[in-house]
């Protein structure tokens, strides 16, 4: 699937972003499956409610993190396509 700034993202049935206390990190939880989250893959996951397109997500996350929006979009495309992949989110 290939990914445009009109692309809106978000998780799957059955897949949900949360902060585990045990672990005191960010986690993407999964059937079977507990993703640790660093605070860049947080940051986009949080933005991808299902309304949201990609490249609002990209400025959004550009004007919280003080980056050009030119640095950051490559970052976010691969994340999202890698967890497009695993079936993470749907699109």
């Amino acid at each position: 699937m290939t990914i445009t700034p009109a692309t809106i993202p978000q998780l799957r049935r059955g897949v949900r972003r949360q902060f585990d206390a045990t672990r005191n990190a960010a986690i993407l939880m999964a059937p079977e499956r507990v993703i640790m989250l660093d605070d860049i893959a947080d940051a986009i996951l949080s933005e991808c409610d299902g309304t949201a397109t990609v490249g609002e997500i990209v400025t959004r996350l550009a004007a919280r993190f003080e980056s050009p929006e030119s640095e950051i979009h490559p970052d976010v495309l691969a994340f999202l396509e890698d967890l497009i992949e695993k079936g993470l989110i749907k699109c």
